[in-house]
């Protein structure tokens, strides 16, 4: 579990694939020094799992169901990538939940400037949009936003300076893939109406999705 607070900027060292999956290479400064084997660290919104480390970088497996759903796939040797480590107990929760399962992947179509801020708007499917609500909360490549606007094809963010200073939403450009995970509360929500409308709420079914 995370926070969607992004803790450093890494640096894709190294992409290996190995038939349908992939062997990523993370560098970073602060990070490396601190994890453990089996430990997980969201990279770009996804949550991956630490194979090998030292004092200057780690590694991670990426496995087909994690390229086929997200942007990891898709980096190059160099580019920049959202890193955070996983919630521990006692520590705060700034951001909001963040499970690290990518819902899909959106497109920058717009980015604005509005006084201090930077409007950017992301187009993305139906399916993804029916979570989404103005003032929701959302996941782009992993950092915590709050949702300005929603409509049947996009939805917008505003990101203040600190945002576009530390994080990949900084250097991004109209055009370009973002992985998107909704709020998991909302999901919880559209599951339990979609009982309803087919019978209603029942204790079997309280049951069935958790609640009891």
């Amino acid at each position: 579990m995370f926070t969607g607070l992004i803790a450093e900027l890494g640096k894709v060292e190294d992409l290996r694939r190995e038939q349908n999956s992939y062997r990523l290479t993370i560098a970073a400064q602060t990070i490396p020094p601190l994890l453990k084997i089996g430990e997980s660290v969201c990279c770009n919104g996804a949550c991956l799992t630490v194979t090998k480390f030292d004092s200057q970088r780690f590694t991670v497996d990426v496995m087909p169901e994690t390229a086929r759903r997200t942007t990891i796939g898709s980096l190059k040797k160099g580019d920049r990538i959202n890193l955070e480590r996983t919630l521990h107990v006692g520590d705060g929760l700034d951001g909001h939940i963040v499970s690290g399962h990518v819902d899909g992947v959106g497109t920058i179509v717009k980015i604005r400037p509005e006084g201090i801020a930077k409007v950017t708007t992301i187009s993305c499917s139906p399916e993804l949009l029916r979570g989404m609500v103005t003032k929701g909360s959302i996941a782009i490549d992993g950092i915590s936003l709050t949702i300005t606007e929603v409509t049947d094809t996009t939805f917008s963010v505003s990101l203040i300076p600190l945002t576009v200073q530390f994080t990949t939403l900084g250097f991004k450009k109209t055009g370009d893939k973002v992985n998107l995970e909704t709020d998991i509360l909302g999901k919880y929500v559209e599951r339990m109406l979609e009982t309803r409308k087919s019978g209603g709420l029942t204790k079997a079914t309280l049951f069935e999705n958790g609640f009891m």
